[in-house]
């Protein structure tokens, strides 16, 4: 199948060089600066060893692919989609949150787009240079796209991937959600890796709140999702992992803080759920940010 990528960060160019390592096409949408010395071949570092792999560079899709992996920042989303000069058959959103699919179906269809969620940390080092940092990728995608994408998840399988097709996107959705937010949060106000989150008590107890509340919004929007693996999974994180939001703090890249934070907020608002220490953590964020 033909596959472009949209977001040729951590996360897209991940999934790029996986794909294009099965030997699908793939196509690489990116910054018109970028491109005459973008490389013809994908590099990806993982922990099993590196896997390079072939993907066309261009600045905008204007050819028909089967599958547009979209996986921006959820801030550059809507300049990002000017680039799509043609609808592809399928859209797959990666990007954190939840509110970006209502957004690219109000645009695109409802049909078209069908989520999925990736849990890995990863950076991009340079241009068509990428690192998988931790030992797992947690890869979950809606089921309507297993007739479509089975067998290449089947693959990915083979390469490590933790695969799974899920029915309720909610579930989906917020399932992700639900790990990502409290680590992002907490890490990133504390400054500390999730080991020293972990062994410091006051901010471990403030960890486990924002796990609860963002649980209970998850809930209480649809989804069904359990505390407890989620609490497992960290607890089993390796100990120096840092999350993307902790690195763009550090860096002073604008952050995703809303639309990683915010959709619990709101969905406690809406739905008179407690989410005070959500909140607390975003304002000690944005403090640090300023």
């Amino acid at each position: 199948m033909k596959h472009a990528i949209l977001g040729a960060g951590a996360v897209g160019g991940l999934v790029g060089t996986v794909l294009s390592s099965l030997g699908e096409e793939v196509t690489v949408v990116v910054r018109p600066e970028k491109l005459p010395d973008y490389p013809a071949n994908l590099l990806l570092e993982r922990p099993s060893g590196s896997i390079t792999a072939p993907a066309k560079p261009v600045t905008a899709l204007s050819k028909a692919v089967d599958v547009l992996w979209i996986a921006t920042k959820t801030y550059q989303l809507q300049t990002a989609l000017e680039t799509v000069r043609t609808l592809p058959g399928c859209m797959v959103p990666l990007l954190n949150g939840v509110d970006h699919v209502a957004v690219l179906r109000a645009r695109f269809g409802r049909e078209r787009v069908a989520p999925a969620t990736i849990s890995v940390e990863a950076e991009r080092t340079t241009p068509g240079r990428f690192i998988q940092r931790s030992p797992f990728v947690r890869f979950n995608l809606t089921a309507s796209l297993e007739p479509l994408l089975g067998g290449i998840i089947g693959q990915l399988g083979n390469l490590g991937f933790s695969c799974q097709f899920i029915a309720n996107e909610q579930t989906l959705l917020w399932g992700k959600l639900c790990f990502l937010a409290p680590i992002a949060l907490a890490t990133s106000a504390s400054g500390m890796n999730v080991g020293e989150v972990l062994a410091n008590t006051e901010w471990k107890a403030k960890l486990r709140a924002a796990i609860s509340e963002a649980c209970a919004v998850a809930n209480a929007s649809g989804a069904q999702v359990d505390a407890a693996p989620i609490l497992t999974a960290i607890d089993s994180a390796p100990p120096g992992m840092r999350s993307s939001m902790q690195k763009d703090v550090v860096a002073g890249r604008e952050l995703e803080l809303d639309a990683i934070g915010g959709p619990i907020v709101r969905g406690g608002e809406r739905h008179g759920i407690d989410v005070a220490t959500t909140m607390k953590l975003m304002a000690a964020i944005r403090a640090k940010s300023n």
